[in-house]
């Protein structure tokens, strides 16, 4: 019997994740993340988009140099400027790839570059030739390729194959393909052009999930001929998001009978923890019925089912939580807990934190324990998102009053201070508590913004639960979400509104400059 193959898991949840509203990322929860993300077994890991902000472009420096197996991958346009940034940016990495698109469909090539075909196969094989001047590995996708004529397909990948392309990406972008013709994709490609198979070149599926079918066409596109699947932590990205990696590997994994001639290097077992901290940072909370890694996923409530389970799990579960990494026990500290004992549970829930981190993290941990009796798991990733998201603050509130109740005007008085020791005072009022806290947050900071959404929600269970409030906030047309965690409920509230502030500023100081931005007419989606 043959090893079956090798199908590799491209990972842009640090790319195409982070462009979902409101889900942007610190430098710190990056790195952590594209940690994990390694640990995990990703093959490729998409970085960033280094041209578009400065941001981008220290995300995709540092994680090059930093990640021993995997290779680091940094996107870029057919832009010679997009090209040099992307290169500059993997100065240095251990395992660089350059991933360049252009988009090749008829209604792009006629509604937006308005250029012909043979113009835009010109510019993509230019593109791929000065990648390769930076890098050996190179990635082309031509974008909305699932809606792109097959002859144009077959012609534009011959052309980049010969420029130098080692991976040909075949981005369903606006989620229209359905399995059976996605996957045909794959094979005619294969069928017209044997140098893809005599050179070892690569094939990749991305797809998005606007009709619900990205894991589908993924897995179709698999067993077309795809060797490479691109995919994100929980399936986040922008509109419907994208194929999720959890669910891809997991029917890999557990249909070994059907796909028994594929295979992939993530380890299962790191599943849940990665989705969890994914989760966490970008504060996109994974829906309860979600497969594979929702809370429901292995709750039974039915009683055919539960008397099922109770004779054999095989009856009505058809993977065992422990493969991805649900944790039996999630009960583990108390105040009395140490050092030693909070850094091993800190490791094992998949973080990689530096000393000053756990210092700070433990901290928080000893002042919590004293609050509640028993310390859970969501605890103490709370604790350590929250360190992870203070690292850039720039405003950190110190103490609040508020003044509320039935027939009375709520005010409230905040004191923040700012990153040079200065504390500043204020008050004002609101139509109640929470209003007012932000009224006055809004008057020290001077960052005027629109409150879109607020949810709030217990850690744990308990009456004795951390509470922890979600924001998202609209300034000057861009979405920030902000989160704050307090055994008090207004606490957590200003903090989650000052966190989505401190992330407006330092997105703002980190944007490149105007000046060197994209032009207009070259403005393009990304695949």
């Amino acid at each position: 019997m043959s090893e079956p193959t090798h199908v590799r898991i491209f990972d842009t949840t640090l790319r195409d994740g982070e462009q979902s509203p409101g889900a942007s990322l610190n430098h710190q929860e990056k790195m952590e993340i594209a940690r994990q993300l390694e640990a995990l077994g990703a093959d490729i890991i998409e970085a960033g988009f280094p041209i578009t902000s400065i941001g981008d472009f220290d995300a995709v420096h540092a994680i090059g140099r930093e990640l021993e197996r995997a290779t680091v991958c940094g996107l870029s346009r057919c832009v010679a400027r997009d090209i040099d940034r992307a290169g500059e940016a993997l100065k240095g990495a251990n395992h660089p790839r350059i991933h360049v698109f252009a988009a090749t469909s008829k209604i792009h090539l006629e509604h937006k570059f308005k250029k012909p075909f043979e113009a835009i196969k010109q510019i993509s094989v230019d593109a791929v030739k000065r990648a390769r001047e930076f890098v050996d590995d190179v990635e082309f996708s031509p974008e909305d390729g699932s809606r792109t004529e097959l002859n144009h397909l077959v012609d534009i990948t011959a052309a980049v194959i010969e420029a130098g392309a080692t991976t040909i990406n075949i981005p369903d972008t606006v989620g229209y393909a359905v399995p059976a013709e996605y996957g045909r994709i794959f094979s005619h490609l294969r069928e017209q052009l044997p140098v893809i198979d005599e050179q070892g070149i690569v094939l990749s599926a991305h797809c998005h999930n606007d009709l619900g079918l990205a894991v589908a066409n993924s897995l179709a596109a698999m067993q077309g001929g795809a060797r490479q699947i691109e995919c994100t932590i929980n399936g986040i990205g922008e509109r419907a998001g994208n194929a999720a990696l959890e669910e891809i590997v997991m029917a890999i994994h557990t249909r070994g009978d059907y796909y028994k001639q594929y295979r992939t290097s993530v380890n299962t077992k790191k599943i849940y923890p990665t989705s969890r901290m994914v989760s966490h940072l970008t504060g996109l909370y994974v829906q309860r019925n979600k497969a594979i890694i929702g809370e429901n996923a292995f709750a039974h409530e039915a009683g055919i089912h539960q008397d099922g389970m109770l004779k054999n799990r095989s009856t009505y579960e058809i993977m065992d939580p422990r493969d991805i990494g649900v944790p039996e026990s999630k009960l583990v500290l108390g105040k009395h807990s140490g050092r030693h004992a909070f850094r091993d549970r800190v490791q094992h829930l998949g973080y990689k934190v530096d000393d000053a981190t756990i210092e700070k993290a433990f901290e928080k941990f000893k002042a919590l324990a004293d609050k509640k009796k028993d310390v859970y798991d969501e605890d103490i990733e709370a604790i350590l998102d929250e360190q992870l998201e203070s690292g850039s603050a720039l405003w950190e509130l110190m103490r609040f009053q508020v003044t509320s109740g039935t027939g009375v005007i709520s005010t409230a008085t905040v004191v923040l201070r700012d990153s040079a020791g200065t504390e500043a005072m204020d008050a004002a009022t609101g139509d109640g508590p929470i209003d007012a806290v932000y009224s006055t947050i809004q008057r020290i900071t001077g960052v005027g913004i629109t409150l879109e959404d607020y949810q709030t929600r217990a850690v744990t269970g308990g009456k004795e639960a951390q509470g922890e409030v979600s924001v998202q906030v609209n300034h000057n047309g861009r979405k920030v979400r902000g989160r704050g965690l307090s055994t008090d409920v207004i606490e957590a509230a200003a903090k989650a509104y000052l966190s989505a502030i401190n992330r407006i500023r330092t997105l703002e100081a980190r944007q490149v400059p105007a000046t060197s931005a994209v032009d207009e007419d070259e403005a393009v989606r990304q695949p």
